[in-house]
């Protein structure tokens, strides 16, 4: 993909013999079975999110653009047949990421700027995989090389397209974070095997003055749910603030759907609060059933907004909140109705041992409330 400052960010599909299609990240491998031939014109659609392929193809190359409608985002790309590595043959190595960085982006913003922690291994060959986590969650599969003393790094997960390049000198690093074409923000790091993100669950809470976590919201066939429905009733409810639109909100979702697969109970309930872009609540909804449809969701996907996925706007339909400041975020409510942990954000399966422990904690927290 063509991104800013004349940056090409690259990315891997494998075609698979059945005419689909796998998105290759690192160890992550994502199934687009939506791809539509006609004439020599192809279109490429993920199962959930709303970006789409539009191009031409030969038989070794496909040129169009990555649109993402409801943004009005175009991004053009080429794809070409036969290439296996991601990123062109690089210069000796001059440097090794191996280790945890304590990382600083738009530093120059007291806006915009975050603080992250980068989890980087690099290989005898090159090669680096990782990740990069936030207060609001992790960067996904990385994947790329050492390029004499440039860090280079990217993935594409048919939502987000990222490209990191950064200078490592010594215990270093500075660089660029590119996503797509419409956003580019400077980011430094320095080596910190100790260095950790402050505590997911205290970041976001109930306001002075609120006792309780509130909504009532239509879902997907226009049936308006609320928290104080019979099926909430005396159950432990878990609430999950996210998007469609969102790679972790999607990966979270699958890890809901799998949890409440191998442990069933009458006792817990789940439900979600969808913050749509869509332009329009008919497009909102049609995202909201593709979302479930693809996943098999069980439990009720609500439309909480659309036209705007802005936090600003999200906290003003949940008021009770400090903050919106993550998609997604998860509150934990007992059988008295009382919120008993909040937790920012989703580090998924790139963060390995982080993504264990969430999974234990989650486990264990969950099987106490429904035990009271």
């Amino acid at each position: 993909m063509d991104v800013q400052d004349e940056k090409q960010l690259p990315f891997i599909f494998k075609w698979n013999a059945d005419q689909t299609l796998t998105i290759h990240n690192a160890e992550e491998r994502i199934l687009v079975e939506n791809v539509v031939l006609q004439g020599d014109s192809i279109t490429i659609q993920h199962p959930v999110f709303e970006g789409v392929f539009k191009g031409v193809f030969t038989q070794t190359n496909i040129t169009g653009s990555f649109i993402k409608p409801s943004l009005d985002r175009v991004v053009p790309f080429k794809m070409s047949y036969g290439s296996e590595a991601r990123f062109k043959k690089p210069a000796p190595s001059k440097g090794d990421v191996t280790g945890n960085w304590e990382m600083v982006f738009s530093a120059h913003s007291e806006e915009d700027r975050y603080i992250a922690k980068g989890v980087f291994t690099q290989t005898k060959d090159q090669k680096i995989t990782g990740t990069i986590q936030t207060t609001t969650g992790d960067y996904r599969y990385l994947e790329g090389v050492m390029d004499g003393n440039t860090m280079k790094l990217s993935t594409f997960d048919g939502a987000h397209a990222f490209l990191f390049e950064g200078t490592v000198k010594d215990s270093l690093l500075y660089g660029f974070f590119y996503s797509g074409n419409h956003w580019k923000e400077p980011f430094s790091g320095v080596r910190n095997e100790g260095y950790e993100l402050p505590d997911a669950n205290v970041l976001t809470f109930l306001k002075d003055g609120y006792e309780h976590f509130d909504f009532s919201f239509p879902d997907a066939d226009g049936k308006i749910v609320s928290m104080s429905d019979p099926q909430f009733k005396d159950k432990v409810v878990v609430v999950q603030i996210m998007g469609t639109w969102c790679p972790n909100c999607l990966e979270e979702t699958g890890f809901y759907t799998k949890y409440i697969k191998e442990h069933p109970s009458n006792e817990v309930q789940f439900v979600s609060l969808a913050f749509e872009y869509a332009k329009t609540e008919e497009k909102a909804i049609n995202r909201i059933k593709r979302l479930k449809e693809s996943l098999k969701v069980p439990y009720p996907v609500l439309l909480a907004q659309y036209g705007t996925s802005d936090k600003k706007e999200a906290n003003k339909k949940l008021p009770m909140l400090n903050h919106v400041l993550s998609y997604p975020t998860t509150i934990f409510i007992d059988k008295k109705g009382e919120v008993r942990k909040i937790h920012t954000g989703f580090n998924g399966k790139a963060t390995g041992e982080v993504y264990t422990e969430f999974v234990t904690d989650f486990t264990s927290f969950v099987a106490q409330l429904a035990s009271e």
